[in-house]
């Protein structure tokens, strides 16, 4: 059995195609096949079978569009309520891929109706576990609502043993999140690769002997999510459509200047040092190609009911094109460029301060405002004296809670704080962008809170 891995980096999620040589089965594709097809031409493998292990939360599927494209069998949990034909398959029936056994797990925790798939091939045994157990910790159990959480977490502790029983210990094991995914129930933990036994003895699903613990444990631990989710789950159930990931034909100047004064989103995709040196009047900066941060974040505050327009690089449209399918943001415009005032000639090309821990020690008045955009437990571990925070996600609806006068502006490594300065400079502000890693601040002289 040979186990190809399918990494979405931006989304911290992972797909797979397990082949036997000849035939394969792909689990939990992402919306952009064509990075299956090329796997399995690659493999020079056929694939006969899709399954999906649930309703997925924070993407949208390709699963079915592979599965209509290519004539696949599409296995999805005969429980869940779909709008789509598939081939339904339930708790421990068995689905022949070639010369790979694929056993169907029901492991409720992450959803009501997660499966996992034990996959064997002689002696060798592979786990896929979607968004069960995962490296170190387990899927998040509140994404279908607050009145399901706590049996969720405790469906979640039982499947886990459950899976325990249904393979040995010596078995691969192969999530699906837990890789920077919001899925994931805990910090990812940097592991690329894992057995099932190894979990039985670092994972706290294992290792927290006391079930009600782990319940109250886990949670409380339980964060933010990114609001896209909302969207995820109704697109994946009614079936989603192969995206378009084509750059469209670039704006006009005219068009571009229109779409500023109206007060659309246009996002500048160039990294966020040039943005904060020169760029359009009205743009907000998402800097792409800084790993999860651009997906996730865009993604997170996006009104997913206006109409999007990016700026940019050919290259860097392409790509967020291609990102932002995964999280049903369809059809982007683009204005394809990187000189603001060849883009939109007319419209003002603003700047704002940008600087590092240094600079926030040296030049900052003491009665001007620190705003600190990480999330609440960030800010909670560690923050630096005096400072506010509103978290990025919260930015726009709480504006008018931003202290008055000119704002300093900082996050955990400088993105989410160009982010947010550009929206506050957008909302009439004078930020400066303090660009740097939060780990350094202390060692740079900032005081911190007790």
């Amino acid at each position: 059995m040979d186990v190809i891995v399918i990494d979405t980096p931006q989304l911290g999620d992972r797909s797979y195609l397990v082949h036997d040589g000849t035939t394969a089965l792909v689990i939990d594709a992402q919306r952009d096949i064509d990075r299956v097809e090329q796997a399995a031409e690659a493999a020079g493998v056929t694939v006969t079978h899709v399954a999906e292990t649930h309703i997925h939360n924070d993407y949208v599927t390709g699963g079915l569009i592979y599965a209509t494209k290519h004539g696949a069998a599409y296995l999805v949990n005969a429980a869940d309520d779909v709008s789509f034909d598939r081939t339904p398959i339930s708790d421990g029936e068995t689905v022949q891929v070639g010369e790979l056994t694929v056993k169907a797990v029901a492991t409720p925790g992450h959803t009501h109706h997660h499966l996992s798939f034990v996959v064997s091939h002689g002696q060798d045994e592979a786990v896929f576990s979607g968004g069960g157990v995962l490296y170190g910790s387990v899927g998040r159990t509140d994404l279908l609502g607050h009145e399901h959480t706590e049996g969720l977490t405790h469906d979640q502790y039982a499947s886990a043993r459950r899976l325990a029983k249904e393979a040995t210990a010596q078995a691969a094991l192969y999530p699906t999140h837990g890789f920077g995914s919001f899925c994931s129930s805990g910090p990812a933990t940097g592991a690329s690769e894992s057995t099932l036994g190894e979990q039985f003895a670092a994972n706290h699903v294992y290792t927290d002997a006391d079930e009600a613990h782990f319940v109250r444990e886990l949670i409380a631990n339980l964060t933010a999510y990114p609001s896209y989710y909302v969207h995820m789950g109704p697109a994946n159930s009614a079936g989603p459509v192969e995206a378009d990931l084509s750059v469209p034909e670039s704006l006009t100047t005219d068009e571009l200047t229109a779409r500023l004064e109206r007060g659309e989103w246009v996002v500048d995709l160039r990294q966020r040092v040039a943005y904060a040196a020169d760029h359009l009047a009205g743009t907000i900066s998402f800097e792409y190609g800084n790993g999860g941060s651009f997906t996730t974040f865009l993604g997170w505050i996006f009104p997913y009911e206006q109409q999007l327009t990016l700026v940019g690089s050919q290259d860097d449209v392409e790509n967020a094109i291609r990102d932002l399918s995964r999280i049903g943001i369809d059809s982007p415009d683009a204005a394809v460029g990187e000189d603001p005032r060849q883009l939109a000639p007319g419209t003002p090309v603003l700047s704002y301060d940008r600087v590092d821990w240094a600079g926030l020690l040296r030049d900052r008045p003491a009665d001007e405002p620190i705003l600190d955009v990480r999330r609440t437990e960030e800010f909670a571990a560690s923050h630096l004296d005096g400072a506010v925070n509103i978290p990025l996600h919260e930015l726009v609806s709480r504006m008018d809670e931003v202290p008055a006068g000119r704002v300093w502006v900082h996050c955990g490594s400088g993105y989410r704080a160009g982010v947010a300065s550009s929206l506050l400079e957008r909302a009439g502000r004078t930020p400066v962008h303090v660009d740097g890693s939060f780990g350094d601040a202390a060692g740079a002289g900032l005081p911190m809170a007790a």
